[in-house]
């Protein structure tokens, strides 16, 4: 099988990698346990853009429930709030603006740092940021639902359903991933 050549890559939508600035070229191609074929800097290019395409996902969901927050205390409704209701609201605010920035730091380093040519520190501080941010939006998330649950409804429901959101986002987001990464592991994925 001939490799293939940087026309033949740039064809299939794949960009070269340019060379590093000391010189030192890097061409050395490996396979990966995930059988890619590309070099250590082509695949740190790869998982930064993954990290920054995953990110795009996330903040259209937390810009939405910040604008939320934001219309809320405007709202008449608001007047017969609780004591709880209005620790709640902060809770969920400040969470929702922590997520937001946490998820915008990402890609707004990206653009700070461009051609700084340290872009596997920059996608080890960017993955750290993200998965922070995508905790400190469940937190927004759930405290948004027990605010509008115990606002409609009653607290000892708002808890129940609060606790049940909180487990299915601590499921989907961090338990199942990490039983899955456990079990790569161990088989020696």
């Amino acid at each position: 099988m001939a490799t293939t050549g940087s026309g033949e890559r740039a064809r299939h939508g794949v960009r070269p990698t340019p060379e590093p600035r000391d010189g030192s070229a890097d061409t050395d191609r490996r396979r990966g346990a995930d059988g890619r074929d590309e070099t250590h800097a082509e695949r740190i290019d790869r998982e930064l853009m993954e990290l920054l395409n995953e990110l795009r996902i996330a903040l259209p969901g937390v810009q939405f429930l910040f604008a939320f927050l934001l219309v809320v205390p405007f709202q008449q409704a608001t007047e017969r709030a609780t004591e709880f209701q209005r620790d709640v609201y902060f809770v969920t605010l400040v969470a929702a603006v922590v997520a937001t920035a946490l998820l915008i730091a990402p890609a707004a380093q990206h653009r700070a740092l461009f051609r700084q040519h340290d872009k596997e520190e920059l996608l080890r501080r960017s993955n750290r940021l993200a998965f922070l941010g995508l905790c400190v939006l469940a937190v927004a998330i759930v405290a948004a639902v027990v605010l509008v649950v115990d606002f409609l409804f009653a607290l000892p429901q708002a808890l129940v359903t609060g606790g049940l959101v909180a487990a299915l986002l601590g499921w989907l987001w961090i338990g199942s991933p990490a039983l899955q990464r456990a079990r790569g592991s161990r088989t020696g994925n």
